[in-house]
């Protein structure tokens, strides 16, 4: 590897530059012919040139904006002098697609797998408790509270009894899209391979009725599946009881369990990025985006998501649709999200939030870019609706928000039996009944917050692996993840708060 220089170049026809670390103001470098201009942090932009007012600025070979101004070369380049401009892209349906060098199935990898009845794959084994409603949420975290540690000892391959506590399920409005989004949403959660069995508890009286949400979802009470409502139990400590002696029922079963080899093509992953800077395109990104080709090419699936954050490069994945109904499905959906958002101040009008600003990033387009190299290169498969099961493997897209919780709940409603989830900034994050392994852009965040993250991708930065090579050690730890090996935010006990389905519409 290369001796690192103070300034990343990501393309030949760049006009900007990434500062590897923070630069002052009239700092000399002679090898590239500039003058710093300004203070300038760690991961921002550098004008590698005079940049006219009104020209396009440019990073990785995209256009990112125009310059408001002139910018002089060796100038800091940020939302001061740079305006986001939008305009019209070829999708391209299909032209970037190429042929996946699958591998045969006993050259695949394997990981150490809890096999369920039906032949699905657990990566782990906890008992799930749903609430119908806001008003059962209560009751479901006591009974969760009852099983300690202590409680569950004589249970060891029992990972643990988790509450998946929410907000709405009543004061909305039905039939509507909020409606069948969190009954969706419920569903998928119940029918998740990792929940080796389920209580739904319901007050009685809400919109979301019980027996109509198990109906409408098609699942099946049994021995895997335990519904109670308040009112017919007899109140909140009747339920409580009741939902314990249902738990205790369910944990002999759920125990009776081992791991096995398997093989990687069970595995479902599902991209996050949050709290990101300007190295997150640059190394834990696209790093990631190489363990997912691998993933892909050893059978599993990869699940983009957080439709906000393509905006602006969604002809990067157009390009790659199978179909150019694959294609055409993703810019109906960001069609959706333009009119879902009118007139709000969302990150679909091109601002982004304050961490990603202080880390470098000036508009929606510059983060889209880092986004989108989470899901790699292979072709787009599908594109999946919030929550939606997803049966196709490969790389596939499912529309979400941007909002971590919200999307990480969606794709485990969908079947991620996995987050990798990117940070730059320090996202602490968790997630339950799959797992979370969080990756750092960089090596000074990784150091000061290690107790939260799992990989130090700013060893890409620092010049020790290359992004395949870094790809290839995430491939790695996700087997050894996915085998039962704990994660970070499991270590610290992050994840039972995590679950935060869509809310969309009014509240009545």
């Amino acid at each position: 590897m290369a001796t690192p220089t103070p300034l990343i170049r990501l393309h030949a026809a760049d006009n900007v530059l990434i500062a590897r670390e923070a630069l002052a103001l009239g700092q000399q470098l002679p090898e590239l012919g500039l003058r710093i201009r300004a203070q300038v942090p760690a991961g921002h932009k550098i004008a590698a040139r005079r940049i006219a007012a009104g020209e396009t600025v440019k990073k990785y070979d995209a256009v990112i904006g125009v310059a408001s101004r002139d910018i002089e070369a060796g100038e800091h380049v940020h939302g001061h002098n740079l305006a986001l401009v939008d305009f019209d892209r070829d999708p391209g349906f299909g032209e970037d697609v190429r042929p996946v060098d699958y591998l045969p199935e006993d050259q695949r990898a394997k990981f150490l797998g809890i096999v369920r009845p039906d032949g699905r794959v657990a990566t782990r084994n906890f008992i799930g408790i749903l609430s119908s409603v806001n008003c059962s949420s209560t009751v479901i975290k006591q009974i969760a509270a009852h099983f300690t540690p202590e409680r569950l000892a004589a249970y060891p391959n029992v990972d643990g009894v988790v509450a998946f506590a929410q907000t709405s399920g009543c004061g909305m409005s039905s039939p509507s899209l909020h409606f069948d989004v969190l009954r969706r949403t419920i569903a998928g959660y119940a029918r998740h391979p990792n929940l080796a069995g389920v209580l739904i508890v319901g007050l009685g009286c809400e919109r979301n009725q019980v027996a109509d949400l198990v109906s409408s979802q098609g699942l099946e009470p049994g021995g895997h599946l335990h519904t109670l409502v308040m009112q017919d139990t007899g109140g909140t400590r009747a339920t409580i009881a009741a939902g314990i002696a249902a738990i205790e029922s369910m944990l002999p079963r759920a125990n009776d369990v081992k791991r096995v080899p398997v093989s990687a093509s069970h595995l479902k992953i599902g991209l996050e990025c949050g709290g990101s800077d300007g190295f997150s395109g640059i190394s834990a990104n696209p790093a990631l985006g190489a363990a997912m080709d691998i993933l892909v090419r050893h059978g599993g699936t990869a699940i983009l998501s957080e439709t906000p954050e393509i905006h602006g490069v969604e002809y990067l994945l157009t390009r790659r649709a199978v179909t150019p109904a694959v294609g055409q499905k993703l810019l109906d959906r960001l069609a959706w999200w333009e009119e879902y958002t009118r007139g709000h101040n969302g990150q679909f009008n091109g601002v982004v939030g304050p961490g990603n600003q202080a880390g470098g990033l000036a508009n929606i387009f510059e983060k889209s870019l880092g986004s989108a190299m989470k899901g790699g290169t292979t072709p787009l498969q599908a594109v999946y609706e919030y929550a939606e099961p997803i049966t196709q493997a490969g790389f596939v897209f499912m529309d979400s928000p941007g909002y971590d919780p919200v999307a990480s709940t969606g794709q485990i409603a969908s079947g991620a039996n996995l987050i990798c989830f990117t940070t730059g900034r320090g996202s602490m994050f968790g997630s339950k009944p799959a797992p979370t392994i969080k990756l750092a852009s960089n090596t000074p965040m990784f150091t000061r917050l290690e107790e939260d993250m799992d990989i130090n991708c700013g060893l890409v930065l620092d010049g020790e692996l290359s992004v395949p090579q870094m790809g290839q050690r995430i491939f790695e730890h996700i087997l050894r993840a996915a085998s039962g090996h704990p994660t970070k935010s499991e270590l610290l006990g992050l994840g039972d708060h995590e679950f935060v389905p869509w809310h969309l519409g009014i509240v009545s």
